[in-house]
């Protein structure tokens, strides 16, 4: 794996939003009558909920401007702004609104808006939306003629129907970036970038006309962002999609895939939930020793260890699986990799493994378990944890080979080689994610139940404070004016 920079770009600053509103797991498991080891083994132990008056843009927003105050950014050095999101609530435009949000405050605090040239794009892919946009400001940031900076924010909102098996993988959030030249942070390294895309049929998909079809749960008629999912087979195709990627980076280097996985010293994944990205790493590392022929003799031993023969797995390199194929054809869980996955069950009881897992996985993980799946920000945030943990602990990155694989429902991947620079610290001290989890309000059962189907939540003393909120909504329809359905927003103190 390759870690060199003709020319350095990358993120320099990062700032973070969670909402305030908590569920605890344990407590959710005895609502639902729920396995509160199993849950806490593969889940974490709670997740975040967006408030009444909050969405997206009002999140994305929020963790913009406190990148912009925390991290003394000079708004008219900005020429880009991008918003990752698969929650948006306009299907015209997204981060045009974030930007109207910082503008006003901006000029607010008596300090100069975001130039009028400033590009907004909106990306969305699934939960690849925040890495699809970081890797377009660090395009732009390399390639604008006057060095300007670009920022980037990735914001969600996850939300699965009560009873259903997603619902304990819920959350909300938003991370921001500041993408430049000569980063402070992490380089990226964006010729080494490596991706991978097929089209996945029914995997994980949001289709609008579902609240008009007969069939859909009667009780989530509403206006919700509930999506439908096959757990099995999503499963299947974020293995796929992931070892695409990252296989494909590794064909660009010359050493052997099991001694390029062994370099990283950091792995950051997209993380709907615990214990996924474990799963993926032992899955990856089972393919590398399988692609290295020197690892051979350690593979046949795991191979032995689960009465498994090692010429299948090695076999298994040779698959391409056609998932959505396979449910064309009637086959609505494909298992294209027995061996491989079989080995890779038997890898993860290893104690080596588990070594290595934890240094690879382990920086931030534990603060991720209090906010559940944040979609297009899970990745950004594991970042933003990690190296906000690093720092903290005075574990030293600088020029340690670091990667980070977005995935976006069963159809791509990205995998993103970065390394922190010289002084990284300084500017991980000042990212806040361990400070942007300070004062959870913990909802009850009645509480959670009610704001999930978007009725009056009882007892609910929540009072906004320096963030953006949903202020009201606009309802005229009239010949010459029509605001109906459209937000306005304003500035909590």
């Amino acid at each position: 794996m390759k870690f060199a920079f003709e020319e350095t770009v990358g993120i320099s600053a990062m700032g973070c939003y969670l909402p305030r509103l908590r569920v605890d797991l344990r407590q959710w498991c005895e609502w639902t009558s729920g396995d509160w080891g199993k849950v806490a083994a593969v889940t974490g132990r709670a997740f975040r909920m967006a408030g009444p008056d909050e969405d997206v843009y009002t999140m994305a927003a929020t963790a913009v401007l406190r990148l912009i105050l925390d991290n003394g950014i000079d708004p008219r050095r900005v020429g880009f702004l991008a918003l990752g999101t698969e929650s948006s609530t306009d299907n015209a435009f997204g981060a045009v609104t974030v930007r109207g949000m910082i503008d006003r405050e901006l000029r607010r605090r008596r300090m100069p808006a975001l130039p009028r040239d400033v590009e907004v794009p909106e990306y969305k892919h699934a939960c690849l939306s925040g890495m699809y946009a970081l890797q377009g400001a660090a395009r732009f940031a390399s390639l604008d003629r006057e060095g300007r900076q670009a920022v980037v924010v990735a914001s969600d909102i996850a939300e699965y129907e009560r009873g259903s098996s997603g619902e304990q993988t819920q959350g909300a959030g938003a991370v921001a970036m500041l993408v430049e030249r000569s980063p402070a942070l992490l380089a990226i390294d964006l010729g080494g970038a490596a991706g991978a895309s097929a089209y996945r049929g029914p995997d994980f998909r949001k289709p609008a006309a579902r609240h008009r079809i007969d069939g859909y749960a009667a009780g989530t008629r509403r206006l919700s962002d509930f999506p439908v999912f096959s757990g099995r087979y999503s499963a299947t195709a974020y293995l796929d999609a992931v070892t695409s990627a990252v296989e494909t980076l590794w064909a660009a280097d010359a050493a052997a895939p099991a001694d390029q996985l062994e370099r990283v010293q950091g792995l950051f994944m997209h993380r709907p939930y615990r214990r996924m990205p474990v799963q993926a790493l032992s899955f990856l590392q089972v393919r590398a020793m399988a692609a290295s022929p020197a690892r051979h003799p350690e593979l046949e031993r795991l191979c032995r260890g689960c009465d498994t023969a090692l010429d299948d797995v090695l076999a298994e390199l040779r698959v391409e699986p056609d998932l959505y194929g396979s449910v064309l054809a009637g086959q609505r869980a494909p298992a294209p990799w027995p061996a491989t996955v079989a080995v890779s069950a038997h890898l993860r009881a290893q104690q080596a493994f588990r070594a290595f897992a934890q240094r690879v996985l382990g920086s931030g993980a534990d603060l991720l378990e209090e906010v559940g799946n944040l979609y297009s920000a899970s990745l950004p945030a594991w970042l933003a944890a990690g190296v906000e943990d690093a720092a903290r602990q005075g574990v030293e990155l600088a020029g340690a080979p670091l990667l980070a694989v977005g995935y976006g429902s069963g159809d791509a991947a990205l995998a993103l080689p970065l390394t922190a620079v010289d002084g990284w610290q300084a500017a991980a001290a000042r990212i806040g994610f361990r400070r942007s989890l300070d004062n959870p309000v913990d909802l009850d059962r009645e509480q959670y139940e009610a704001l999930h189907d978007r009725r009056e939540v009882p007892g609910l003393a929540l009072h906004p404070c320096e963030q953006f909120t949903v202020d009201r909504t606009g309802t005229e329809y009239g010949r010459d004016f029509q605001d109906l359905a459209v937000d306005y927003y304003a500035y909590e103190y």
